[in-house]
């Protein structure tokens, strides 16, 4: 089988600057992962020999001074010492397991300090994607050509409808080729097209380099959850802002809020981070309905709202982006990161409905447990971790949603 990941940079931004918070903040914090295949999927026999073969072979990805001199140009937020590191990271095959049961089902964890294992998900994610339409044979029907002219298509419609919009989709693509094909045909449209709306870049640093676009990104709930466990979600908002500030010195303002919910997010939004993050991003519940409540929290703080970004990433596609475009017109500053509708968007080809989430934490290699965490949000559907920390978690947040 060929090498999926081929570019150290064929990864998320957000994955790189939260590893860098990671190494300021939380330097021997040690981690568990754990993959979620939420459509139960039974995998081809020998599925997961497969992905560990992926997986070995990043053990020989190097990055680039390309690469390097790339992210020091558009990436200056990041300190000089972060490229250092990665000029000498390795990935290590020891950090993960990878099985199938008796029925076929795929399991994955990862385990070691944060600082390394927060560079697997995201490849991980896309060699699963990736491998799994090859395995089935439905890579063989993807017609690219197409793919450019349908992606082109759908840059065409919201640049007219006014959205400022990125690519979110590495993480389940149907290939590298089709991420790619879909990130220049947006890029080549926005070029030609002035206006009103535009493509703003990709999350993905390789193909950003590539096209000569904006790396795209900040953080995930991963940074919120890792935190939670480690002194609990009351506060993880409130510690997760602090810890960003100090990384970033104001860089990067786009904060993740949803990890626990609207509720205990606002309660920790005071005043001072609401000034000084330029804005929020929305994630889960609906969108509509969390953007008034974020217009009314900064009006409550005596900040304009059209002042800020709103970021709405929550399964998007060219449709609903328009309509929430329509809606938050005039009420604050929207944009759109859209991932699978992007990135795997085939006929007749089901997107993987995967993921790979931050389950266990503890603060440092010499503590003998680990304390569990899990994910939240908006959404019932998207809570993530077992059933006994996910109550304990309600419990704690006064939270009375029926998660039997």
């Amino acid at each position: 089988m060929r090498q999926i990941i081929t570019h150290f940079t064929d990864d998320d931004l957000y994955k790189f600057t939260m590893c860098c918070a990671v190494i300021e903040c939380f330097p021997r914090t040690q981690v568990r992962y754990h993959f979620n295949d939420r459509d139960n999927t039974v995998y081809p026999p020998g599925f997961a020999d497969l992905v560990s073969e992926q997986i070995a072979m990043l053990e020989d990805l190097r990055i680039t001074d390309a690469e390097i001199d790339f992210m020091r140009r558009r990436c200056n937020y990041i300190p000089a010492w972060f490229m250092s590191f990665l000029r000498g990271f390795r990935y290590d095959r020891r950090w993960v397991k990878v099985w199938q049961d008796k029925e076929g089902h795929l399991h994955i964890e990862f385990e070691g300090c944060w600082s390394n294992t927060i560079l697997l998900e995201v490849k991980v994610l896309a060699i699963i994607s990736e491998l799994y339409y090859i395995v089935t044979g439905e890579a063989a029907t993807f017609d690219y050509a197409d793919y450019y002219n349908r992606s082109y298509g759908k840059a065409e419609r919201l640049i007219a409808a006014g959205c400022g919009f990125s690519d979110f989709g590495t993480r389940r693509r149907a290939s590298f080729e089709a991420q790619d094909t879909a990130v220049r045909a947006m890029a080549e449209c926005s070029a030609a097209h002035h206006g009103p709306g535009n493509f703003t870049g990709t999350s993905n640093v390789y193909l950003a380099m590539k096209y000569d676009l904006t790396p795209i990104g900040t953080m995930a709930h991963e940074f919120v959850c890792a935190i939670a466990g480690m002194y609990g979600p009351l506060m993880a908002n409130h510690i997760a802002m602090t810890k960003w500030a100090q990384t970033y010195r104001g860089a990067l303002g786009t904060f993740l809020y949803d990890t626990y919910g609207w509720r205990i997010f606002s309660l920790n939004f005071s005043t001072d981070y609401a000034n000084m993050f330029k804005g929020l991003r929305v994630d889960s519940g609906d969108d509509r309905e969390q953007l008034d409540l974020i217009v009314g929290k900064y009006k409550s703080l005596h900040i304009d709202p059209a002042t800020k970004q709103i970021v709405f990433s929550n399964a998007l596609n060219v449709d609903k982006a328009i309509a929430i475009q329509r809606y938050a017109a005039g009420k604050c500053q929207p944009s759109f990161g859209i991932g699978t509708h992007f990135t795997c968007d085939f006929p007749g080809v089901r997107p993987r409905n995967i993921v790979i989430k931050l389950t266990d934490v503890k603060i440092t290699e010499s503590w003998p447990f680990y304390s569990q965490t899990c994910k939240l949000s908006e959404d019932k559907g998207k809570y993530t971790g077992d059933k006994a920390t996910v109550k304990r978690f309600m419990e704690t947040l006064k939270i009375n949603d029926d998660i039997s």
